[in-house]
């Protein structure tokens, strides 16, 4: 096994873990994101609206670490 071979290996694998381990965080965050807006919104019906604004402004933030995690893992395997 050549040195570079095992270069690419280590970025490939690296690459993969960025983007395995760096989505499962948001992936839990945005379950549990909806899961609060709904039990928020079957208690206060009224409040929907606003909790529907939130609700949509944290999962944009939570999506925005997996994004993070996308481009690193790019960086990772092309560079």
């Amino acid at each position: 096994m050549a040195a570079g071979d095992l270069i690419e290996f280590g970025k490939l694998l690296g690459a993969g873990l960025a983007m395995g381990l760096g989505a499962i965080g948001p992936g839990i965050g945005i379950g549990l994101l909806g899961a609060g807006a709904m039990q928020a919104i079957g208690r206060n019906p009224e409040a929907a609206g606003q909790i529907q604004t939130n609700m949509i402004l944290g999962i944009v933030f939570a999506e925005a670490v997996a994004i993070y995690a996308l481009v690193t893992a790019l960086i990772l395997k092309f560079v």
